[in-house]
């Protein structure tokens, strides 16, 4: 059975390189077998947060954020590809997130981060851990980690130099990881019901 998993990507900005890492997973998942798909915050167009999905009445959620919601209680993992804004989360990419709660419920999270320095977006990844936790995912322990996003991955998001030479080297660790855990969580839920 091949795992569907959707990787999220949130910056708003006119010169986004971080959409070369989204591509680049999507691709590679693919490659190894999965249903990827790439869920483009800018292009979901949701409002920043007044109402939850649940708090709409049933039909009655924009047709958008009904769409996604499907798409989150169907998938069997998730990726989240954050850049970093002043030590913190994209906005983007936590309005979206934040929409949903328990759709997100029981199932897997990876965190891949960039920035276009050394850094490489570590302080947004260990922002969305503690986020996703939060939101009822189990956050898995390998994480990817892109400096120097401009020169690491081309513009179609294939890896160039050796910052695109390390992300290959981590990616199957980072793939296998996410696939134990989304096997595991889903053959767990067919089992036992989640117990809220």
């Amino acid at each position: 059975m091949a795992d569907t998993i959707l990787i999220f990507y949130g910056s708003y900005r006119s010169d986004r390189q971080g959409i070369r890492l989204a591509d680049y997973l999507v691709r590679a998942f693919g490659e190894r077998g999965a249903e990827a798909e790439l869920i483009d915050a800018q292009a979901v167009g949701l409002p920043m947060l007044d109402r939850m999905y649940k708090e709409y009445p049933a039909g009655e959620a924009p047709e958008a954020m009904e769409r996604l919601a499907t798409k989150i209680r169907s998938a069997d993992a998730f990726v989240f590809v954050t850049g970093e804004y002043n030590w913190g989360q994209q906005p983007g990419l936590k309005n979206l997130t934040d929409h949903f709660l328990e759709e997100w419920y029981w199932r897997p999270a990876a965190i891949a981060s960039y920035s276009a320095g050394r850094l490489a977006g570590a302080h947004a990844s260990v922002a969305w851990h503690a986020t996703l936790s939060e939101m009822g995912m189990v956050v898995v322990s390998s994480t990817l980690a892109v400096g120097g996003i401009g020169h690491a991955l081309d513009d179609r998001g294939h890896p160039t130099g050796e910052g695109g030479g390390a992300l290959t080297r981590a990616f199957p660790r980072f793939a296998d990881d996410l696939r134990w855990w989304a096997a595991a969580a889903r053959e767990h839920r067919a089992r036992i019901a989640p117990p809220y």
